[in-house]
């Protein structure tokens, strides 16, 4: 992929986010995967068993989502030089989430800051998967921290990785990784075997860009509150005790980062996790904190795009 697309879709990125009028691949693959799942649970499972179907369900919609993509820019830039290249842009740009990201928290942050908790519940419900209805403003203001860190390195971090490797069908080939983590990924009775598959995969997706997001996020730290240092620190000391093996990374660099704890006890469809706390208690968590995530998520998001581009400019590799 040239740097040229890359840069430009991270400006689009930046400017428009996600509205909800421009047709987002990513709505379609979440539709796809409801689809696939009902057809699944309803002819498959019972004869070839919950974790083979939930590995059919993985690849069918990780290959359509990297086949459709390079087939669609392969047919524009045949009937089209101009029309492959917009569809090379829009397809990149479509898989980064910085602008919908910071106005997601910024959201919760508006409703916290006008005395509403029921509102700052219910914006939070939209972008966690965790139970939100009797969660304190501290808990909450917690929730959103941890959702920056963990996106950071999901929806911007990692499909930037991915587009430099391989351009806009592998980004969109991750995307779909991630969807199905989302989605079916969890520990539950119901997904403990059908979503073995998505989970694990979207583990090993993220091994590289979840590090390189806790490096840069450690870099941005040192920038804006000259806590480098101490975000490096706690996400060598407290990384690894999250149960994810990439989301505890960038969330104990922004725990540093910041000056507190996130982490604790959650409620996951119903099922109490009781996971660590990340960080010291140096500050407790304020809505002020929220706006300092998204400086440093939006920093991290630029660093890596620079790096990218200069690594892909050094070595040739566009």
């Amino acid at each position: 992929m040239h740097p040229a697309f890359l840069s430009s879709a991270f400006g689009l990125d930046l400017l428009m986010g996600d509205p909800l009028w421009l047709p987002h691949p990513v709505r379609l693959i979440g539709k796809g995967i409801v689809v696939l799942e009902t057809l699944l649970r309803r002819w498959f499972v019972s004869r070839l068993g919950e974790k083979f179907a939930g590995c059919l369900l993985w690849a069918t919609l990780v290959l359509l989502s990297f086949g459709t993509t390079y087939l669609i820019i392969a047919i524009g830039t045949w009937m089209h030089p101009a029309l492959g290249m917009f569809l090379i842009l829009y397809f990149s740009y479509t898989c980064l989430a910085t602008k919908s990201l910071g106005d997601a928290a910024r959201g919760v942050s508006d409703a916290l800051s006008s005395a509403s908790l029921p509102l700052a519940q219910k914006r939070l419900s939209q972008i966690v998967s965790r139970e939100t209805e009797d969660l304190s403003e501290k808990a909450v203001i917690r929730a959103t921290l941890e959702t920056v860190a963990e996106n950071t390195s999901d929806g911007i971090v990692a499909p930037l990785f991915y587009l430099a490797l391989g351009g806009p069908a592998l980004a969109m080939a991750y995307k779909a990784v991630n969807t199905l983590d989302s989605m079916v990924g969890y520990r539950s009775p119901q997904y403990r075997d059908f979503g073995w598959a998505s989970a694990k995969c979207d583990d090993w997706a993220n091994y590289l860009p979840a590090r390189i997001t806790g490096f840069l996020m450690c870099v941005a730290a040192s920038l804006h509150f000259r806590r480098g240092i101490q975000a490096l620190k706690i996400m060598r000391r407290d990384g690894h005790l999250h149960d994810s093996p990439n989301a505890g990374l960038s969330e104990a660099a922004m725990a540093g980062g910041l000056g507190i704890q996130l982490g604790g006890p959650n409620t996951y469809k119903g099922i109490l996790k009781e996971k660590p706390w990340l960080g010291d208690a140096e500050q407790k968590p304020t809505i002020k904190h929220i706006e300092d995530s998204i400086r440093l998520m939006r920093s991290t998001a630029m660093l890596m795009c620079f790096s990218v581009i200069l690594v892909m400019i050094f070595t040739g590799s566009f």
